[in-house]
């Protein structure tokens, strides 16, 4: 049994990270024994002959493609694809929107098969073997699919999984190497639900109001594995680590004594966190927590029923600051109620933390599927403005409220935007100059460098002009970098310096790598990093038989 799994493309100004929801997915399979490959065109660049290389030389009985609301115009085009080059493949999708919009997706589709809902290893595993065996669909439960008949569903599964059951992500399946090119950070979870009832948001819908955790031991053994990869960061995922100030700690005291040395960032509600917890995560490594606020004035965060007080925002900042960690507070703007009046109580807010130490950022509501604002958003007066799903990014509005239209809430954002471009610009002006801070030449050579090294992959520059024939005998690695260099410049002189000071990072890093063969001279990326763990050393999931 073989199956593919795609990632689709997003853009990396949405800073992408390795996929880890399919490198679990794609562990349990393994685990069960299918074979497993994993395509992501997220680093590596999409064409249709490369799709149709890879199942034709794979040839998996099942292809799986997730996404989210952002990207699943670009999924069912994948969809469309797959099944044109091999009519009788079984095409699955995967997600929240899918999964809240499961049988309008599978109508405006026909060439989708199966729509896995909710969490998928289980779901996922049982459908391959079925798919394996030509057993009914209808047996497995947590899809929506279709049949001779129309489209049904079979059932939810009402077993939430046992976290500390699955097998750690599959990771030697990932283009990790692309990424870490990139500067990009790599993500883990230690636990999955949220009790709280958010309007805007799907997590406790998709994953259950009850936090399952992992235990303290198996979260210290992926983030050492992780640690030996050597990202520049490490994002704990979760929605809330600080669900549980106890086991928070515990998490914790068990990174310390292992001295595992690393920094890495989290989310966490403003009411979940203390002066105790905070010293112990700093600690351990934690250098950013990211704090939904959503909004200054009180009457919205009531509707919204976040939960929290301006009071407790502001105490949880000064506590991150007096631990030594950089807090981060996160506003959405066009929230049901919001008006002229409320988004400049924000805005103001938003700035008063910052004076207080804090950095922050905009986003616009997003009314994703499955969300209450977007079921019920006669009851909270939004209007929704387009169903054009790729611009459901949150950086722009697709809805308003009577108080604050498109044009404003764009406005606030644009100027945010503006502001936060022209202290880029700043910082790139003090590094030409030679007066820039530690921090401001950081920020604009990794900033940079991402941005060169992504033209360099998604435009298969490497693979066009990286290999030639050594006239010299036997060049050495430097040379030979330099005439790589020199092969991928641009126009302008100074590109020749930046980009041999990229690859020679790259180089180091052992992201690429150099080989030669018969006389000729090749570079090439390194994208596994990790290698593929011994099957048969880990105790099966749910019974099945590797």
């Amino acid at each position: 049994m073989r199956t593919l799994l795609i990632n689709p493309f997003y853009p990396i100004s949405e800073t992408p990270s390795p996929p880890l929801g399919l490198a679990f997915l794609a562990a349990a399979l393994e685990q069960a024994g299918v074979e497993v490959r994993i395509l992501d065109f997220v680093v590596i660049p999409y064409s249709r002959t490369r799709l149709e290389s890879v199942l034709g030389e794979f040839r998996p009985h099942m292809v799986g493609i997730t996404s989210v609301t952002m990207t699943v115009d670009h999924a069912l085009t994948l969809v469309k694809q797959v099944k044109r080059a091999d009519p009788h493949m079984v095409t699955v999708m995967g997600g929240p929107h899918v999964s809240f919009r499961a049988q309008a997706t599978m109508e405006a589709c026909p060439e989708l098969d199966i729509i896995v809902t909710g969490e998928g290893e289980k779901t996922l595993v049982d459908l391959a073997r079925a798919v394996e065996k030509g057993t009914p669909w209808a047996g497995v439960l947590g899809l929506v699919y279709r049949d001779r008949t129309g489209i049904r569903s079979s059932g939810t599964r009402g077993d939430p999984v046992d976290l500390n059951a699955l097998p750690l992500p599959a990771r030697h399946l990932l283009p990790l190497g692309r990424y870490k090119a990139l500067g990009m950070p790599i993500t883990m979870t230690t636990s999955r639900g949220c009790p709280f009832k958010c309007i805007f948001c799907v997590g406790g819908k998709m994953l259950g109001p009850r936090v399952r955790y992992r235990n303290p031991e198996s979260v210290a053994d992926e983030m050492e594995s992780l640690v030996r990869l050597g990202f520049p960061q490490i994002n704990i995922a979760d929605d809330l680590f600080t669900a549980n100030q106890t086991r928070c700690i515990s998490v914790c005291d068990e990174i310390i004594r292992r001295e595992l040395n690393t920094g890495w960032a989290c989310f966490a509600r403003v009411d979940t966190v203390s002066s105790q917890a905070l010293s112990k995560m700093k600690e351990a490594g934690c250098h950013t927590i990211s704090f939904g606020v959503e909004t200054a004035d009180p009457d919205i965060l009531r509707v919204i029923r976040k939960g929290i007080t301006l009071d407790q925002v502001i105490s949880a900042v000064n506590m991150c600051v007096e631990a030594g960690i950089a807090p981060h507070a996160s506003f959405i703007l066009g929230l049901p109620g919001e008006t002229q009046q409320t988004l400049e109580g924000t805005a103001g807010f938003a700035r008063r933390l910052k004076d207080m130490g804090a950095s922050y950022g905009f986003h616009v509501l997003a009314p994703f599927p499955g969300t209450e604002v977007r079921e019920e958003r006669g009851k909270f007066k939004i209007k929704i403005l387009t169903h054009d799903w790729s611009q459901y990014h949150a950086n722009r509005a697709v809805a308003e409220t009577p108080g604050a239209c498109k044009k404003e809430l764009d406005r606030l954002v644009i100027e945010w935007e503006d502001k936060f471009n022209e202290w880029l610009g700043l910082c790139k002006d003090h590094v030409e100059r030679g007066t820039a801070t530690e921090e401001e030449a950081r920020q604009i050579k990794g900033l940079e460098h991402t941005v060169r090294m992504h033209e360099l992959m998604m435009r298969n520059t490497l693979e066009e002009k990286g290999t030639w024939q050594d006239k010299t005998g036997g060049c050495s690695a430097e040379a030979a970098l330099r005439e790589l260099a020199s092969r991928l410049q641009g126009a302008d002189p100074p590109d020749y310096d930046r980009l041999m000071a990229s690859l020679k990072t790259a180089l180091e890093q052992g992201t690429l790598r150099l080989a030669r063969n018969n006389g000729r001279v090749r570079w090439e990326w390194v994208e596994f990093l990790v290698s593929p763990p011994d099957l048969k050393a880990i105790t099966p999931l749910w019974g099945l038989k590797p």
